[in-house]
């Protein structure tokens, strides 16, 4: 019997208990790429940062004497009120997108690359009153962004 021979009867024969069965070529692949780690972060520091924003909503309508500068020495001059809506909304928001890219949403994804671009751009502007938070929340933006623009399809086929 020849070499050829014998690897084609050794592909068809069934398989036995306790061995698995040989692939195909064409089969896909069910092992996650290891890149997957990389969409789940960017899932769950979405849903960190959308915490972040709650906290920072709710320090601005409840006690807006934390803060360094009164709303004049903001970038723009509205009151604490309004910028606690707004990060109020933000948050919910990036939570409620956190869980969808975990769940492997493309419109998750594609918002929530969005909302953490309005994120940054709002703590940027939030820099004067809270320096340190809101450069820790534009750093975890930037991560986030990362992950889900550079491997975000990889929990959709999972």
């Amino acid at each position: 019997m020849t070499e050829t021979t014998r690897n084609q009867q050794d592909t068809t024969t069934t398989a036995r208990p306790g061995v698995p069965a040989p692939r195909s070529p064409s089969a896909p692949q069910s092992r996650p790429s290891g890149w997957t780690g990389w969409v789940v972060f960017g899932g769950a520091m979405l849903i960190l940062s959308g915490a972040f924003q709650v906290v920072l909503g709710l320090v601005a309508l409840l006690d807006d004497g934390l803060f360094v500068v009164r709303p004049s020495g903001l970038v723009l001059d509205v009151d604490y009120t309004t910028w606690g809506w707004a990060h109020l909304a933000i948050g919910v928001l990036a939570i409620l997108l956190g869980l969808g890219l975990l769940a492997g949403n493309l419109a998750a994804r594609i918002v929530g690359v969005a909302l953490a671009g309005v994120s940054a751009l709002a703590n940027l502007a939030f820099i004067p009153a809270y320096p340190i938070w809101s450069t820790i929340v534009i750093a975890v933006d930037v991560l986030i962004i990362y992950a889900i623009v550079v491997h975000g399809d990889e929990l959709r086929s999972r």
